[in-house]
């Protein structure tokens, strides 16, 4: 079989040599028909040096380097469409994702499974609202989502060269790839490990609003839930309002005085008008994702290959 490893990286100089110094020695008793393609945003560092000495020593050490920064999911996007693999293994080069899960990827891989998910069952170096963050946020996309999205599941996972083509095949920019393999489908499973600590450096990542951002996409990119709840609370502050105007009737006829002071009338209305804000919100999230798809502007822009032809396609299944 071919394999391919796809490695988002940017400013990981001190992380790629000892990321190949483990990965290599796990690839070659499974085949030595193996890529490894570091797709890399144009660094500040000298990773795409260091990168470019391994390949020096092995030609199945790959490089695309892009025009400027796209982002890890454009990056990972990218690697899939240039990868060759019977087989391709998202993973990261900070290590926390361990090369050492891969043969028993491969293994379920043979076994008849075309999509085999790294499920994290602890996380080491991780903050406590981090950790909160992401338990509220899956647990949300678990209960709303139109597709499964196993929770504690980041990016590094095996996929079959049919998964990695009706990836690639879809249109979405969000580049959210956990929801775009679980809207793909095909047989899933998952391998539990527990998630060390970066092997070095810090993380390019802002935890907080990476996580905020992967919810978002995992909510509005799958789901339609939030127009619906936005049109019930419509809904429910029309009928709070025809029951207010009842009794102020059922009152004045009765010659009574409702107690609704200016105080009280202007909490009212500051909440009504943070309910309008709100849905005007989520709206502009749904639209700006239209207007986004509607442009077909490009994921990625490739600035330099090294072992890939850029006019590559997918392989064929």
């Amino acid at each position: 079989m071919e394999l391919s490893i796809v490695v988002p990286v940017y400013r990981e100089e001190q992380n790629v040599p000892e990321f190949l110094r483990r990965l290599v020695p796990i690839l070659q008793p499974i085949t030595p028909d193996f890529e490894i393609i570091f797709a890399m945003d144009p660094s500040p560092d000298r990773t795409e040096q260091v990168i470019l000495e391994q390949r020096q020593k092995d030609p199945r050490i790959k490089l695309l380097k892009f025009s400027r920064r796209f982002g890890q999911p454009m990056s990972i996007l990218a690697g899939l469409q240039y990868s060759r693999g019977d087989a391709v293994i998202v993973i990261d080069v900070d290590l926390q994702d361990p090369p050492e899960l891969i043969p028993q990827m491969v293994a379920k891989f043979r076994e008849g499974h075309d999509v085999v998910m790294a499920q994290r069952r602890s996380r080491q170096g991780e903050t406590l609202p981090k950790r909160i963050v992401s338990y509220l946020g899956y647990a949300l996309i678990k209960r709303i989502a139109d597709v499964s999205i196993p929770p504690n599941t980041g990016d590094f996972r095996l996929m079959s060269r049919r998964v990695v083509q009706e990836v690639c095949r879809l249109k979405e920019c969000h580049g959210f790839l956990r929801g775009m393999v679980a809207l793909v489908g095909f047989r899933q499973t998952s391998l539990l490990f527990d998630r060390p600590p970066r092997f070095a450096g810090k993380t390019n990542y802002n935890r907080f609003l990476g996580s905020l951002r992967i919810g978002i996409n995992g909510v509005v990119g799958f789901s339609n839930f939030l127009l619906t709840l936005s049109g019930a609370a419509g809904f429910l502050m029309v009928g709070m309002a025809i029951l207010l105007a009842v009794a102020y009737a059922a009152t004045k006829i009765m010659g009574l005085t409702l107690p609704l002071g200016n105080p009280l009338i202007v909490i009212l209305l500051l909440f009504l008008a943070g309910l309008q804000l709100i849905a005007i919100g989520i709206l502009g999230e749904y639209i700006g994702r239209i207007y986004e798809e509607v442009r077909q502007r490009p994921k990625f822009i490739v600035d330099r290959a090294e072992g890939i032809a850029l006019s590559d396609d997918p392989k064929p299944g």
